[in-house]
């Protein structure tokens, strides 16, 4: 892991990239991630905002099992929680967009 001190998400999205290079980690990602966004969506729209906190153990859980399992490296999110999660965000709109592969 990096001992680098990241200030912004353009300085931390190299080091995160690397730490995904595993496909079916990635996909992991985009899956947990596209749950988590289903279950805030339901949050919001029905007013169970207890679903709020299912959406985050999701969108982690699927992630974790992708690092442990498939990329064997400790998620970044222990190191750098907050440049992690904005980073998690930006990987599933890239994958969305094809920026970044399957």
């Amino acid at each position: 892991m990096s001992t680098r001190r990241y200030r912004t998400l353009q300085e931390f999205y190299p080091f995160y990239l690397s730490q995904h290079q595993n496909h079916t980690c990635r996909r992991l990602h985009f899956f947990g991630t596209s749950i988590a966004i289903a279950l805030i969506l339901y949050a919001l729209a029905s007013g169970r905002y207890g679903f709020l906190l299912l959406a985050l153990v999701q969108g982690y859980a699927w992630a974790w099992v992708g690092h442990f399992f498939f990329e064997h490296n400790r998620p970044a999110t222990f190191t750098y929680p907050l440049l992690s999660f904005m980073g998690d965000w930006k990987l599933w709109l890239d994958m969305l967009t094809g920026r970044v592969r399957w």
